[in-house]
């Protein structure tokens, strides 16, 4: 089943959860680890994200430096295939404007049909670092709703350059992603709404949240949602809060206001593992909420929480 059918078949709240390729030389292990510790809580399915290249510099030792691309973590095709192979769980491979040409993203969807994974998580993706705005690549995207068209007419059998499939096959389906404190570069929530609404009409089946850890936030953002006319399910996407660090670094990288008994509790603790366990409790609380509130799913970023997550899940699931 999609991941649509796995979320509304389902009679309690769903659980899924994120995962990153692992770096480039390394192995899957990693990977595999994170899954073996969650599997108890039945995850209904697994995202696995994708990356841009980057630009690095190479000393050539004249004292001159090189600029060359470095793909950090490839393989997101490979691992959410070994996924789904090893484990029989639903795999959701993010697909990106950001560093992928048409071309690019026709060859990657060939290779996820041949592999009969056939659900997608639909981005733009973010700004390559050296930029200081998002830039497509040429022949790529400036939208998610633009790949959502290329998607849509691969689903009819017709090619970038507009030439017919001989044989189709069976259509992917995807979700988006949506932001209850909007995005970064939007300039106010309602606008955010109306692209949100456009993705959904495009063909979106679900939107998964930024991370956030005010449920108020929101519950007025599903609100202005379900009156902007947007009625697909919304899928709450929650991280824990595990280091002392990431008061800082959690708003200034996601742009998300941290709640002021959060803070205060924190500030509270003498290290890490003191954080990590308030990062539990306040996850706890946020979740109870929302499936109290009929929350059809809950997403889980899993990088760097996996030990918090599992804490998490035994209270909850």
């Amino acid at each position: 089943m999609n991941v649509i059918d796995l979320i509304n078949s389902t009679e309690k709240t769903a659980f899924s959860f994120e995962i990153l390729p692992p770096l480039k030389g390394t192995g899957i292990e990693k990977v595999y680890e994170t899954i073996d510790l969650l599997r108890e809580f039945d995850p209904k399915y697994i995202n696995i994200t994708t990356h841009r290249s980057e630009y690095v510099y190479r000393e050539l030792g004249n004292g001159l430096f090189e600029r060359k691309k470095f793909h950090r973590r490839p393989g997101t095709v490979a691992v959410a295939a070994a996924i789904q192979n090893k484990y029989g769980i639903t795999t959701v491979p993010h697909v990106l404007c950001s560093g992928f040409t048409r071309e690019d993203t026709e060859l990657i969807l060939l290779d996820l049909q041949f592999l009969c994974i056939t659900d997608l998580l639909v981005l733009r993706g973010d700004k390559a670092k050296h930029e200081s705005a998002f830039t497509p690549e040429p022949g790529g995207y400036t939208h998610a709703i633009e790949l959502e068209e290329q998607i849509n007419n691969f689903n009819k059998g017709i090619f970038v350059d507009g030439s017919e499939m001989k044989i189709t096959r069976t259509p992917f389906s995807y979700g988006v992603a949506c932001y209850p404190e909007k995005h970064e570069e939007s300039p106010n929530l309602e606008s955010d709404l109306y692209w949100l609404k456009r993705k959904v009409e495009a063909g979106a089946e679900y939107a998964v949240t930024q991370l956030f850890y005010d449920n108020a936030k929101f519950f007025r953002f599903v609100e202005k949602a379900r009156q902007a006319g947007i009625r697909v399910p919304i899928i709450p996407g929650i991280k824990p809060f595990s280091k002392l660090s990431q008061l800082s670094m959690l708003p200034k990288t996601f742009k998300v206001d941290l709640p002021e008994p959060l803070v205060h509790e924190v500030l509270k603790c003498k290290n890490d593992e003191e954080v990590r366990q308030v990062g539990v409790e306040w996850c706890v609380q946020q979740c109870r909420e929302l499936m109290a509130h009929g929350a059809p799913s809950i997403h889980f970023y899993s990088v760097g929480a996996s030990l918090s997550l599992r804490d998490v899940a035994r209270q909850v699931y």
